[in-house]
């Protein structure tokens, strides 16, 4: 039986970036009970090429859309409105993710592989904003969230230091643990539709599909999502 946490925390750069990778995880988690948010740091204010938007709309767009796409997956959002493809690791964005982390209280957070230049297949560079916001997450994740003498005024403001039990890393080279999401792959699709401003025309489900199958065969899954599996303090019975 696949492990379910209480509450989860989602760490990724843009609108979207949740629904392409590990969205089938968030709703499985959501649907068996877990507690589901969504910490997406930029706006995706830059993702357009019509000659007519501006960053400001098109941030107003895509939070919408990133709010429907939670929605069908049974999660929330945090916006942080970062600007896009400007997104670097700061002590900043590390002591908001902390706080973040100390009020939500996670036993997992979800976030992308900071070391990932160059993703299987020849064709693509991975996207400096997603570097970022995972070397970010982990920054924070691992001591700082856990150490109340770091931040003294979270301390002070009953923001108190947590220990988060796993990270699960996706987007890597090295994954040791697969979720399988059978029965939420049709709501993990749903979730990507959300995303018209990125889409346009294209369908993804096809796409969606063959990730997941290709991942799936792996472990003997019909649909799937992969991780590298970090266990920082195991959940008791």
């Amino acid at each position: 039986m696949t492990y379910t946490p209480e509450r989860a925390l989602f760490i990724y750069a843009h609108p979207d970036d949740i629904e392409f990778g590990v969205a089938g995880t968030a709703a499985l988690w959501a649907k068996n009970g877990a507690e589901v948010t969504y910490v997406v740091i930029t706006d995706g204010n830059v993702g357009s090429h019509e000659a007519e938007m501006t960053a400001e709309k098109l941030a107003e767009t895509r939070r919408a859309e990133q709010t429907a796409a939670a929605d069908v997956a049974g999660a929330s959002c945090v916006f942080l409105g970062y600007h896009d493809g400007m997104l670097q690791p700061t002590m900043e964005l590390r002591k908001q993710l902390v706080k973040l982390i100390r009020q939500y209280q996670p036993n997992v957070v979800v976030c992308g592989d900071p070391t990932m230049y160059f993703p299987p297949g020849g064709t693509r560079i991975n996207h400096p904003d997603h570097r970022a916001a995972a070397q970010a997450a982990i920054d924070a994740v691992f001591p700082a969230a856990e150490m109340h003498l770091l931040y003294p005024d979270l301390d002070e403001a009953g923001i108190v230091a947590h220990k988060v039990n796993y990270v699960y890393v996706s987007y890597g080279r090295d994954a040791n643990y697969y979720v399988d999401i059978s029965e939420t792959m049709d709501t993990k699709i749903k979730a990507l539709r959300q995303h018209v401003s990125q889409l346009g025309d294209w369908d993804p489900e096809d796409r969606l599909r063959e990730w997941a199958i290709g991942t799936g065969k792996k472990v003997g899954f019909k649909y799937a999502e992969a991780f590298q599996r970090i266990v920082l303090k195991e959940v008791e019975d």
